[in-house]
């Protein structure tokens, strides 16, 4: 009794610092820097290297993230900087759901970033440094990312089979973990106990390994996690403070949130702990079976259904046969190329066999890619993610039919969850220089992507439009609505067509520019269907779109302009359109006073002329654009005209979302 009352407190206990902790999240940080001060002095703790760029981790009063821009490589890790410069608060996601830049930096005691101007590096002596460097170094002249990943943790692999992997559901085998500590301790174990006969000295010697293993791969949460579990099993046991394991993980996990209560945005953080909890909790349900690849599913099925919600909300998909291809993959990796790797770390002479092992593996990989069966499901609030762990919990501590029904039941409305939605909304997407709008019908009775956004140097489609999409729970586009042929305004349309499932495509009535052909020869490729329209009225499930422009032999004028009015508010699309469209709307329609205005043209003054204005009265009025861009977008002339509305700017804001309620509710990113 004594025994089980020590673990309730505990458990009470660390209850209450997850909770203050995620409480503390949500206040101000009080950092040491200020975004007056431009000196930084302090160590160099890690080091990459980009194109253009070296970014280091400068430890000084405290950790910043500082980056170099055509510096000459001749600093390493643990020398000493003194560096001029500008601090910068890092960015936010700006559009929702999607990865929080500045969050992840938090999680690892990241306050800032910094951009140097001049700088002075003093080569510093450190044996520990010094050590790290030679590993460092030792690792790099293999010219395998394998060792990278799993000697230093560092993640190099390359991004088209580390998606790969990702889709697979078995990246998490190249994060050292549980599973690598686990065997570099047991070798250690059974090479130091052949020495020593004391196992207290044992011990001792694999924590200092375990310390300085934590130094070698930056304190990584899991690392972190698992070398101090073995460390506090290790002192449980020379002690006998009588403590169970799941006492000890929770005691870390305090321990952990209290120095920073931001881990929890840090993904490694979340899957180490979470997955680490269930498995102990109910190792005495695992230990049942004896077959060692039943045991390895029966681990990756609970390890699939705790790591559920955090995959669904970081990557808004999951593999549901990925139980099947770890049960496959972890013995490969646990058992041949992670001992391997460590050998070759060693042995050099085996990095050849390290590399044949490893393609084989990445063979095998493509192969399960080919066959993976993936879902996409919206963005899970907290609620639904209680709801989620209170139900497979009580299946793992007492299996009954019903509730595994009950899972399902759960998990089918999280599937479907948008044809729960109510209401219908709108949202403007943050795409930088460039306009993307979304409507989202009521009870998913269709769903329109009007412009895509456009940026030569990054992928918006695979990396903001279908993440957003999925974490909106969103599997399909009734209609894509490209309002005319600019770059800012379909240059991700190719990529989206190849990447997301389109019913239908609408182009404007202009002659169709390069791009545009571009677009059209993929529609044909793909049978997706397209049209042109003009004065003409889109209705869907009786919500109608007008598109009201009329024909123009210049882009911009030959902008689709759409008027809708959804729930009873009256919403306004202008796309480019110019002051020579806004004279013709006036003098051809009698328009309603507007509740949502998306300006013409990002604000340019080529369009919303004060006449305009004055006409539809827009209430809130939505500027997209990029922000301290070339084209001083929105101009002060528009600004000016727009004195009596609500004006929000995705560069200050960030994405902006409209749930339209008998009142209108407003969310925006920033």
């Amino acid at each position: 009794m004594e025994f089980l009352r020590k673990s309730k407190i505990i458990l009470l206990f660390s209850i209450i610092i997850v909770v203050f902790s995620f409480i503390r999240t949500k206040l101000s940080t009080n950092s040491l820097y200020n975004e007056n001060d431009d000196k930084i002095t302090g160590t160099i703790i890690q080091k990459k290297l980009y194109n253009n760029r070296i970014t280091l981790i400068v430890k000084g009063k405290e950790k910043v993230l500082v980056n170099c821009y055509d510096c000459s490589n001749n600093m390493t890790i643990g020398d000493y900087i003194e560096a001029k410069g500008k601090f910068k608060i890092p960015n936010k996601n700006t559009v929702f759901y999607l990865f929080n830049y500045k969050n992840y930096l938090k999680s690892n005691k990241i306050y800032w970033t910094f951009n140097i101007n001049v700088y002075k590096i003093t080569k510093n002596n450190n044996i520990f440094y010094n050590l790290k460097n030679k590993i460092i170094n030792k690792v790099n002249s293999y010219r395998n990312p394998y060792l990278n990943t799993f000697i230093l943790g560092v993640n190099s692999l390359d991004s088209d089979i580390y998606s790969i992997y990702q889709n697979n559901g078995i990246s998490h085998l190249f994060a050292v973990s549980g599973m690598h500590i686990s065997l570099m301790t047991l070798i250690l174990s059974f090479i130091l106990k052949k020495i020593l006969k004391k196992e207290a000295i044992v011990y001792i010697l694999i924590t200092i390994f375990l310390l300085f293993y934590m130094f070698l791969t930056n304190y990584s949460p899991s690392v972190i996690r698992s070398s101090l579990l073995f460390i506090g099993l290790s002192f449980n046991k020379i002690f006998k403070f009588d403590l169970k394991a799941i006492d000890i993980l929770l005691i870390i996990l305090s321990l952990l949130l209290i120095y920073n209560p931001y881990y929890f945005y840090n993904i490694s953080f979340l899957f180490s702990f979470i997955i680490s909890l269930y498995l102990i909790c109910f190792s005495s349900l695992i230990s049942k079976f004896k077959n060692y690849f039943i045991k390895i599913f029966i681990v990756s099925l609970i390890s699939f259904l705790v790591s559920f919600p955090i995959i669904i909300n970081n990557f808004f998909s999951i593999n549901i046969i990925s139980p099947i291809i770890n049960m496959v993959c972890v013995p490969i990796i646990s058992l041949i190329i992670f001992p391997l790797s460590l050998l070759t770390f060693i042995f050099p002479f085996l990095n050849n066999i390290l590399l044949f092992t490893i393609d084989k593996f990445e063979t095998i990989s493509i192969i399960f890619s080919k066959i993976s069966i993936n879902l996409s499901f919206g963005h899970m609030n907290i609620l639904l993610v209680i709801i989620y762990y209170l139900i497979i919990t009580t299946i793992f501590i007492n299996f009954k039919k019903y509730k595994l029904g009950l899972l399902i039941l759960f998990l089918l409305f999280c599937y479907n969850m948008n044809y729960f939605n109510i209401n219908p909304k709108i949202t403007f997407i943050d795409v930088g220089q460039g306009d993307s709008t979304l409507i989202e019908l009521p009870f998913n009775q269709g769903n329109i992507l009007i412009d895509t956004g456009g940026n030569k140097d990054y992928d918006l489609s695979n990396n903001t439009l279908i993440p957003y999409l999925k974490a909106s729970g969103i599997k399909k586009l009734d209609y894509l609505i490209i309002t005319h042929g600019d770059y800012d305004h379909m240059g991700s349309s190719i990529n989206l067509i190849d990447d997301f499932r389109i019913d239908k495509v609408i182009f404007n009535s202009y002659e169709t520019n390069d791009l545009e052909n571009s677009l059209i020869s993929k529609l044909k490729l793909k049978n997706i269907p397209y049209t042109n329209y003009s004065r003409n009225i889109l209705n869907i499930n009786g919500y109608k779109l007008y598109f009201l422009n009329k024909k123009h032999y210049e882009e911009n004028e030959d902008s689709l302009i759409i008027y809708t009015k959804l729930n009873n508010k009256n919403i306004l699309l202008m796309g480019d359109a110019s002051k020579v469209n806004e004279s013709e709307l006036l003098n051809e329609y009698n328009l309603p006073k507007m509740d949502i205005l998306k300006v013409g043209h990002h604000g340019s003054k080529t369009s919303t002329s004060l006449e305009f204005v004055e006409n539809i009265s827009p209430k809130y009025s939505i500027i997209s654009a990029a922000k301290h861009n070339l084209y001083n977008h929105p101009n002060k002339i528009v600004l000016d005209n727009l004195v009596g509305s609500n004006i929000y700017e995705t560069s200050n804001y960030g994405s902006i979302k409209f749930i339209l309620n008998n009142k209108i509710k407003i969310y925006t990113c920033l």
